[in-house]
């Protein structure tokens, strides 16, 4: 190892509307929501990712939580370089360095964006440090991350449904032949659930509590083989004004994300109806892959296959698939070099 050596760094980072992930050698280093917290008077950041996450919803008038990405993009550009600058700083290996090192990135990014917003992102890990900025897009890192060999003669479909957009790709010979980025993912379902309870229970919930909801009785179908238990919900009466807890069913949360799923299926099904009668065949013998967060609702990889009449298989730790994958491109970066922007 030369010393220029000891003062490069490279680090992969999954820039995601509700999660970023960082790889700092071969290992997640952080795994954090994406949101800071700051103060009104002086824009200083006070907190970074699970702490400013505690503080959303909860904040008085001097202090407010945003969370700089929105739609898979940088909506606040100084509040998401502050972000990425303190996440890096919280890396382990690059903590107690005299010299800042010179980093190399890999970020990934929603196959839909456009000329601008991939100029907002390499300014943004530029101005954090960053020497050297690679994009790379979000299903193709997925599909990478999946285990999916990208640069055969093989068409592949991939979902990845984040927390801003869910990706609909098929790849084939390390490049995307058609893809659909829509903007009905995790946060869409939340809102689903905060509307669902106000309209139905005539119970006012913050975003935290309507994301708890998701996680713990979230279904994409209204018969589960091994349905969760009815879970307590807590908010204030519409009505009274008054703090009141009900019991809600997974059956309930089904039937509030019924629409949204629905807008994912008839994507993933016009994505399929772009599809090369060649690649199309060879999806038919190796079936879908989902990857991201939204793709572990309970019953949705069922729901999508009884849609497209297809297997579909999700990720190992899907919400880590697509880091997984940047980190293997930014290994292998003279192999993938040629996926990246």
């Amino acid at each position: 190892m030369g010393l220029l050596d000891f003062f490069k760094e490279d680090i992969a980072i999954d820039l995601g509307t509700a999660n970023t992930l960082i790889i700092h050698n071969d290992k997640v280093v952080v795994d954090a929501p994406s949101i800071v917290a700051q103060d009104r008077a002086t824009g200083k950041i006070i907190a970074v990712g699970q702490q400013a996450r505690q503080m959303h919803g909860k904040t008085h008038e001097n202090i407010k939580t945003i969370r700089p990405l929105k739609d898979g993009v940088i909506a606040d550009f100084e509040a998401s370089e502050a972000m990425i600058r303190e996440m890096i700083k919280n890396i382990p290996a690059l903590k107690n360095r005299l010299i800042p090192p010179a980093l190399r990135m890999v970020i990934c990014i929603p196959s839909g964006i456009t000329e601008v917003e991939k100029r907002a992102v390499k300014d943004s890990a530029q101005h954090a440090g960053a020497r050297e900025v690679y994009l790379i897009h979000e299903p193709m890192a997925a599909a990478i991350g999946t285990g999916v060999d990208v640069q055969e003669p093989k068409g592949n479909m991939i979902i990845d449904i984040g927390g801003g957009t869910t990706e609909i790709a098929v790849l084939a010979l390390g490049g995307i032949v058609c893809d659909k980025s829509i903007k009905v993912a995790g946060d869409v379902f939340t809102n689903d659930i905060s509307y669902y309870m106000r309209t139905q229970h005539n119970l006012y919930i913050g975003e935290r509590t309507a994301e708890e909801i998701k996680i713990k009785i979230g279904s994409a179908l209204d018969e589960l083989d091994n349905p969760p238990e009815d879970m307590p919900v807590q908010g204030r009466d519409l009505l009274t004004g008054k703090p009141k807890q009900i019991m809600v069913t997974y059956k309930e949360i089904a039937k509030a994300l019924d629409k949204s799923i629905t807008r994912i299926e008839d994507a993933i099904m016009e994505a399929l109806s772009l599809t090369p009668p060649e690649l199309a065949a060879d999806i038919y013998n190796s079936g879908i892959y989902m990857a991201g967060g939204g793709s572990m609702l309970r019953g949705l990889d069922k729901r999508i296959s009884m849609k497209t009449d297809l297997p579909v298989y999700v990720a190992e730790d899907p919400l880590r698939a697509v880091v997984r994958g940047t980190g293997i491109a930014l290994k292998n970066i003279s192999k993938f070099n040629f996926l990246m922007s």
